[in-house]
Order: C-alpha cells, then sequence, then structure tokens
C-alpha cells in the first residue's frame, strides 16, 4: 500500500513539471516583474521585509564587468541556459536534475555609481507552491561566486 502511494505522489509531481508555463518576465519601465504570492520566487525589488525580498548584488567595477562576471557565473553553472544577454539585462533558465522543473532567474543592471554595480535579481519557479528555499539558496550561491 505504502509503496502505491509513494508512486502515486511521484506520478503527481511529474505531471506538475509537465504543466509548467512561460511566466511574465523581462523589464518593464525599469522594474522586473512582481513575485506571485506563493513562497517560491525571489525578488530584490520586493519591498524590504516582504517574504519576497532578496538584497541586491552590488559589484565593484562598471555594468560591463559586472555583467561579464554574471554570465561567467552563469555559463559555469550546471543546467543553465542563458537565454537572453542584453546589455542591462540576463535570463536564465535553471533545471532541476531529477524532475526536470525549470526556474527562471533574472539579472537587471540597475545603477552604477562610486564604482560599483547594483544588480537587481528575481528567480522563480514555474511550477509548485513551494520551492523549499531553492530560489534563495541558488541566488545566495550566485553572490557568494561573484564575491570571490
Amino acid at each position: 500500500m505504502f509503496t502505491r502511494k509513494l508512486f502515486y505522489f511521484f506520478v503527481f509531481i511529474l505531471l506538475q513539471g509537465c504543466s509548467s508555463h512561460m511566466p511574465n518576465l523581462g523589464v518593464t519601465n525599469g522594474k522586473l516583474a512582481d513575485c506571485p504570492s506563493s513562497p517560491n520566487c525571489v525578488s530584490s525589488q520586493a519591498p524590504v521585509g516582504d517574504k519576497h525580498y532578496i538584497e541586491p548584488i552590488v559589484l565593484k567595477g562598471s555594468k560591463v564587468s559586472a555583467h561579464d562576471k554574471v554570465l561567467a557565473v552563469l555559463e559555469s553553472s550546471k543546467r543553465t541556459k542563458v537565454v537572453v544577454n542584453e546589455e542591462d539585462y540576463i535570463y536564465a533558465e535553471f533545471t532541476s536534475a531529477v524532475f526536470r522543473f525549470v526556474d527562471d532567474v533574472e539579472f537587471l543592471f540597475s545603477k552604477e555609481q562610486d564604482g560599483q554595480v547594483v544588480v537587481d535579481i528575481r528567480s522563480a519557479s514555474r511550477v509548485g507552491h513551494s520551492d523549499f528555499g531553492v530560489n534563495r539558496k541558488r541566488m545566495e550561491a550566485i553572490r557568494r561566486k561573484l564575491k570571490q
């Protein structure tokens, strides 16, 4: 009986992965899309104190050097596809190893001053409700790699 329940659970998870849809992505009026109400999204443009808020990434140098650093980190990441690579914006897809779920990750190179660049970030799951903190952990790992 336990095995049958486990089987149905995995079938349900797989079907959820097949029902993904393209979310609202990109930059509108200098802003990334808002996070949905579900907890499977983080954004540096969410209000401070909101469950979705994550600090932006601040890098030393110019927008060009910050862009190149982010791109290098993304290109060295497993199961990652850079979909849009523009001067002030990068959009990448991260695919999970087991169930092939896709998470959408965005970087907006918004402010350059005093030799530093503020990079607004957003990472969201396409399907499901909870991501068990995967999007936040991913962005913090990217932040650490960029600071090295």
